[in-house]
């Protein structure tokens, strides 16, 4: 019997290879279905009508699929030693044209965490599905949930960024600060390295005064025809050694002699204490302005005519040799006192300034000197 123009060629062939048949020819986008051609009044249409209908719904979407690459480039990089999946991704983001971007490519994305998945494409099988796709409720708010987590995870992890930022800031200002308190402390040294200077002579007068005491103790005992008194119930005390090479005999050594100048002008004048003590508040004064403004010259130069001058400092022995001993200088008309600049001595002057203020405050000043 011959065959119907109208008979169906999938009678003999499976519901399985009528699909695989039927998806192959869209995904290579071949248009021709020809199960489609045949008569709807047939049987075998009649029985794989709703079989024919989701087929064509199955291909009406997407599909996913790995994309086609150079195989030649592939077995290269496999050869290298890349695995197939990265081989194949890198060969299909860096345009499947050469080696040599393909490696550069995995160079640059080595840190990807898919960079060992294969890739995948979207193959459109070219007809439109009859249903439209509709987004739910659901689904909106689904994604604005997300987007809402996506802005709170960036403002918490902007906030850790101020938050730390803030740290190093308060870490730098402490850092700062304890520079300063070093720094400070370093400058107030030198001053606390004299009065401890101060303190020790202060020490020494104390007992050479009461060794002097003894001895006009033992001396009157003596005329008066007394026994001497025993040394063991004598309490004396040793006067304290200073290692050579410690910051406070540097110190001393330096402000020895302006200290034994103070002590030649106190002893020179010795029934005029408040005349003295004018005069070291007067040198006082010239030594602190010359350290506060040692650039201002007027600050440095002291006329010798200057009546004031003559009174309370020129006129007594020793005065005009304590400025000398700070730097000042005669001019060669012997008008002046004058201190150059270049010989301006920081220590010196705070040095002498400490001698000065140990001459005013110490009852004790100049006792028994030599």
């Amino acid at each position: 019997m011959p065959k119907s123009k109208y008979q169906n060629p999938w009678r003999e062939r499976s519901k399985a290879e009528a699909i695989g048949w039927g998806v192959l020819q869209r995904i290579n986008h071949t248009m021709v279905i020809r199960f489609l051609k045949c008569s709807t009044t047939s049987p075998i249409s009649k029985t794989h009508l709703p079989f024919f209908s989701s087929l064509l719904l199955v291909a009406s979407q997407e599909v996913m699929a790995v994309p086609e690459v150079n195989k030649e480039l592939l077995g290269e990089l496999e050869a290298m030693g890349f695995p197939v999946a990265r081989a194949t991704r890198a060969l299909h983001f860096s345009g499947n044209d050469s080696l040599a971007a393909a490696v550069s490519w995995i160079i640059d994305h080595e840190n990807d965490p898919d960079i060992d998945q294969m890739p995948s494409i979207t193959v459109d099988i070219g007809i439109e599905s009859p249903k439209p796709f509709q987004i739910s409720e659901e689904m909106k708010k689904k994604a604005q949930e997300l987007r809402n987590q996506a802005r709170r995870r960036q403002e918490e992890e902007e906030k850790k960024r101020e938050r730390e930022r803030e740290k190093n800031r308060i870490r730098a200002g402490k850092e700062l600060l304890e520079a300063k308190q070093l720094m400070k402390k370093m400058n107030n040294g030198l001053m606390l390295a004299y009065w401890e200077s101060e303190k020790e002579e202060q020490k020494r007068a104390r007992e050479k005064l009461l060794k002097k005491l003894m001895e006009d103790k033992a001396e009157r005992r003596s005329k008066l025809g007394l026994p001497p008194e025993n040394p063991a119930s004598v309490k004396t005390s040793l006067p304290v050694v200073l290692e050579k090479n410690s910051l406070f005999t540097k110190l001393d050594t330096k402000a020895e002699p302006l200290r034994e100048c103070l002590r030649f002008l106190k002893k020179s004048h010795k029934n005029d204490d408040a005349r003295v003590k004018r005069a070291f508040q007067t040198l006082l004064i010239y030594i602190r302005n010359v350290a506060k403004h040692p650039d201002e010259e007027k600050f440095r130069k002291i006329r010798f005519s200057n009546p004031a001058f003559q009174e309370r400092v020129g006129s007594l022995t020793g005065g005009i040799e304590f400025l000398e001993l700070c730097g000042f200088e005669r001019t060669e008309d012997g008008e002046f006192l004058f201190l150059p600049q270049e010989k301006v001595d920081m220590a010196v002057l705070n040095s002498a300034g400490s001698v000065l203020n140990s001459a005013m405050t110490n009852p004790f000043f100049g006792v028994l000197s030599s």
